[in-house]
Order: structure tokens, then sequence, then C-alpha cells
């Protein structure tokens, strides 16, 4: 059991969460497995079917509007306007308010490289270098060491919201979880038998994946999907979609309210702010992949608001291009602290966009070869990565019950697979066990969790239309 907290309280953990520290002495699998056995002494499995309001819980939306914190402010009413659609699009921009919570909860104390919002659409497809596209975790902003069962409670409460969202019964969403958890826990005691250099160039195929589909309409529908994603995700395929060339230059299309150049921003001319914070960003990457970014000239830059949660941070779209005209598309994302920090502790790195870079790092068996950090002027930190390099997402809504159901399995491969490279895989699988019985917990937990979800959207949603918060919407494409 953790120390009892409140979500007004942080914890002062003895060591920054920089690292999980559990490899200072190698251990053989059979001591692994032991410790990790031990540990249910400390917190037994079915303990993690409990969630009961804590003492001294905030107001769901006091803990909302605490999260937006030196956020953009004329950009809060577009977030606050696309989190009220749903208890799904509430739960998706709420990691704050679930780490809180889940800080309260029972843990095994086994640590690894979190994810920090692991609900299932940060899941997808995107391309290896090599080209092959693989399946993983492809959104880590709040990536920190931290408690293994948060990043599988998250995922897998993600599928309940998801199968009340599109109208699934409540037994299929019981299965769904239960399935998500169990693949976990199958899939981490395969890796745990693995050498470390094998389990380091492991990845998940989507190639593979497919072969795994059964139903026929399911398997037409992903192959074709595969097949768009991979054509259109093309520097060259984006480019009229957010671009267009004026004769003497090439600049970036204003599409409000999600695209447009910043105030004082003019459209093709680089400030010396921007020129400062992408030399920054140079800097970072490995002297092989400067050479290949000095190929290509930055023409401008501007704002591109990015999900929900992630809606207010500064963000941004580059566009950059070769001597023959050819484009190269940039997102920079604004690297604020994790929400896990004031729970699981902080990190050493001097810089959070350094912090996410190191989790893609550990976290995916393959990274853009772009990924890298930097600091603005104004002292914000940003991560930097290729807009859309073949990335995948799902398309929740048009999800049935079997789509569900081998989603949630691949998502519980995919989360083993990123625990594995970071943290110890027999220990955890030893104390995961071979029986039903943490898969079940965690399926019950997912329910009452999914319930709280859906009392906390009412308050949030109620403070909108009495006017206590902003909400901005857009039209519908």
């Amino acid at each position: 059991m953790t120390e009892s907290t409140t979500p007004n309280e942080k914890k002062k953990p003895q060591q920054p969460a920089s690292t999980t520290h559990i490899f200072e002495k190698p251990l053989s699998r059979a001591e692994s497995d032991d410790l990790g056995k031990a540990r249910r002494e400390r917190c037994p499995r079915v303990d993690h079917k409990k969630w009961k309001i804590p003492s001294g819980r905030l107001d769901p939306v006091e803990m909302v509007l605490a999260g937006e914190n030196g956020r953009i402010p004329e950009l809060l009413p577009l977030r606050h306007g696309r989190m009220v659609a749903s208890p799904f699009t509430f739960y998706r921009a709420s990691a704050l308010n679930m780490v809180a919570d889940l800080a309260t909860t029972p843990t095994s104390g086994i640590r690894v490289q979190c994810c920090g919002d692991a609900h299932m659409l940060n899941f997808g497809g995107f391309a290896t270098p090599e080209r092959r596209i693989i399946l993983s975790i492809n959104d880590l902003d709040e990536t920190l060491p931290a408690p293994f069962e948060w990043d599988i409670k998250r995922l897998t409460t993600s599928f309940i919201i998801g199968c009340r969202d599109i109208g699934l019964s409540e037994s299929t969403a019981k299965d769904v979880a239960t399935i998500c958890a169990r693949s976990y826990r199958e899939r981490m005691k395969e890796f745990s038998e693995m050498n470390p250099m094998d389990l380091w160039y492991y990845s998940l195929d989507v190639d593979t994946l497919i072969k795994s589909i059964k139903d026929p309409e399911s398997l037409r529908r992903v192959t074709k999907r595969i097949a768009e994603e991979r054509k259109k995700s093309r520097a060259e395929e984006i480019f009229p979609k957010m671009a267009k060339n004026t004769g003497e230059y090439s600049v970036i299309k204003d599409q409000l309210p999600s695209i447009f150049h910043w105030k004082g921003h003019t459209p093709g001319q680089i400030q010396d702010i921007v020129k400062h914070t992408f030399e920054r960003y140079r800097e970072s990457l490995a002297p092989s992949y400067q050479l290949l970014l000095d190929r290509y000239e930055l023409k401008d830059a501007a704002i591109k608001v990015v999900g929900i949660g992630s809606v207010g941070t500064a963000c941004w779209v580059l566009l950059l291009m070769d001597g023959d005209g050819h484009p190269l598309f940039l997102q920079v994302k604004e690297a604020r602290s994790s929400v896990l920090e004031a729970y699981a502790g902080k990190t050493i790195y001097p810089n959070h966009g350094q912090r996410i870079v190191n989790g893609y790092r550990t976290m995916q068996p393959y990274s853009d070869i772009f990924l890298g950090w930097t600091r603005g002027d104004l002292g914000r930190d940003y991560f930097v990565r290729q807009l859309r390099d073949i990335k995948i997402s799902f398309r929740v809504e048009v999800f049935g019950k079997e789509d569900m159901k081998l989603v949630a399995n691949w998502c519980g491969w995919a989360l083993a697979l990123s625990h594995s490279r970071s943290g110890n895989s027999a220990m955890i699988s030893g104390y995961l066990g071979k029986s039903d019985v943490f898969d079940n917990a965690i399926a019950d937990f997912s329910i009452a969790y999914a319930d709280q979800n859906e009392k906390d959207y009412a308050v949030f949603k109620r403070a909108v239309k009495s006017g206590k918060i902003k909400a901005q919407y857009e039209e519908e494409k």
C-alpha cells in the first residue's frame, strides 16, 4: 500500500524519478521472479480492484484548472470545448486528475518508465527509420518513472470508457478491459524470458499484428487504412493541405482555430526567437542527423493546436524546404512538468523536452530520427519530431465489439513491451503470476473508475453550462 496522500499533497521521494534504479546489480530471472512474488505480501493483487474517493480530494474542475496553469489563455476555451464533448474526451484531458487519484491506491512498488497518460488513443502505428510500421505508445508528454500499475489502470479504464462511448454493453466493456490486462500479464511473462538484447530489438510489426485479425471485414478495413496512411503521411502529400506556394516563397496556411500564425509573426518571416530556439534544437541531434537537417532551410513557423490534453500549450509546426522544394514538416511541442512529478518524483533532466525524448527512446523500439529538444528564449521547454510520419491512430468511432477486443490485446502487448524495456520484466511477471487474479482486479477497478470519470465529467459539464468555464466549439467537418 502506498502512503496515504491527497491530491493537495505532493510526495517528496528520497530520490528523483529520472531512473528506475533497478539494475544496480543484475539479478537472475529466478531471483527477480521471487522478488516479484514477495511483493504480493506488500500489495496483494486483488487489492488493485479497490477504488474509493480519497479524503480531501479536490473538486474535478479545480484539478482541471490547476493543470492549465501556464498555458496560453486564448486557447483554453477551445480546450474546454473539446473536453466537454463526452466522458471520453474529458478523460483524455484529465490525466492529472487520475494520477492524483492513483497515488492513493495500492501499489506493488515496482517502477518502470511510465507513459503517464496511457489511454488507448495514445497508442498507434508509426514508421521506423527503415520505413516499417510498428505499434507502440506514440504520445509520451507525461513520461516519467513511476509504478507500473498506474499505466495499466489508465489504459484499461480508457477501454471501459471507450466501449461505453460507442454503445457497447457493460459485459463487453469488462471483457475488453480484462483482455487488455491479460495481454499485458502474458506478454510480460514472454518478455521476462528473453535476453536483454533480443528484447531491446523486439517490436510489434503491424504486418505481424494483421495476421492475428480473424474477421474479414476488419482485415479489409485495417489493410486499406494502412495503405492510405503510407501515402498521405509523406511530406509531399501533406504540403497542399498545410502549406501554399506564393510564388516567391512557401508558407503555412492559416486554418483557424487549429493552425495560425501567432501575433507579430508574419508568414514566411522567421523571427530571431524562432531561429535561436531552432538552433538549440539542432544541437540536440546526433551529428549525422544534423547533416540531414542542414539539407533543409526553415521557411515558416505557425501555432498548431493539437489533441485535447495538449491544447493551450505552445505547440508549433515548422515548414522546411530543401533546394529543390521538397518539404519537411516538424512538430514542436511544449514540454511541461509531467503530471506524475508531484506523486512519483521530479526528473533530474534540466529540460523537460530532454525528459520526453529520453522517454521516447526508452519506451519505443524505434524513435523518429528528428526527435530532439530545445528551450525558447522565454524559458519554455520543447521537444521536436516529424509531423505525421506515417501516424496511424485508432478510429474508435467505427469500432465494433471484436475490433475493441483486438485493439485491447494489442495495446496490452505494446504496453508490456514498453515497460519491459525500462523495468525488470521478470519481477513484474513474478508479481502478476499465472492466474487471472490481477486481470480481474484491474477490470473491476476500471469499471469503478470509469464511473468516477462520468461523475467528474458531469461536474465539468455543469461548470461549462453555467459559464464558470468558457468553452469554444468547432464546426464539425
